[in-house]
């Protein structure tokens, strides 16, 4: 089941976010977060008070989780998109987290879905979003789900500096 975030999930998403460091930090994975930088508990509670964090639940336990929304962040308007396109036509997905205690089941491919939808019910048609160079698996997924890479960024990225910023589009 696919919802809006609210309150009582914080902890549950926190949670993810440091598993996800703890991965990271034991190179398990690489995804280019920084623990205490990005993304926090605060990031968190600020996309729950802002409607604008998703999550993915399955038998109680939130399995996945993102932040979508029409807001492009400043390092996009140097992007080569391949279409210029309204704010008001562009919905992005930001922040896409699989609890890497159910990774390998397809949450991340159905979050997408469940973005697509969401993004073609709000009448946008342009779908664009990021990752970090780095982030190898999540390359992979987007790619294998119609998202063509247009600009790798040079830029520091939620308080990460050195970031080499991957923007992502896909037209419906």
């Amino acid at each position: 089941m696919f919802r809006n975030a609210t309150m009582a999930d914080l902890d549950q998403v926190a949670a993810i976010y440091d598993r996800i460091h703890t991965e990271e930090e034991a190179g398990r994975s690489t995804v280019g977060w920084i623990r205490g930088v990005y993304p926090t508990r605060q990031t968190a509670l600020a996309s729950i008070q802002a409607g604008d964090l998703f999550v993915a639940e399955e038998d109680g336990q939130i399995v996945a989780t993102a932040k979508i929304n029409q807001e492009q962040v400043p390092v996009y308007a140097s992007a080569a998109w391949s279409r210029e396109a309204k704010p008001q036509e562009v919905m992005v997905l930001h922040t896409l987290v699989v609890d890497p205690q159910v990774k390998g089941k397809g949450w991340g491919s159905r979050f997408v879905a469940f973005y697509e939808d969401y993004a073609r019910d709000h009448g946008c048609r342009d779908l664009r979003m990021d990752t970090n160079e780095r982030n190898a698996a999540a390359r992979r997924l987007y790619h294998n789900l119609g998202y063509q890479e247009v600009s790798i960024l040079p830029c520091e990225f939620n308080g990460i500096p050195g970031v080499n910023l991957v923007c992502l589009e896909k037209l419906l």
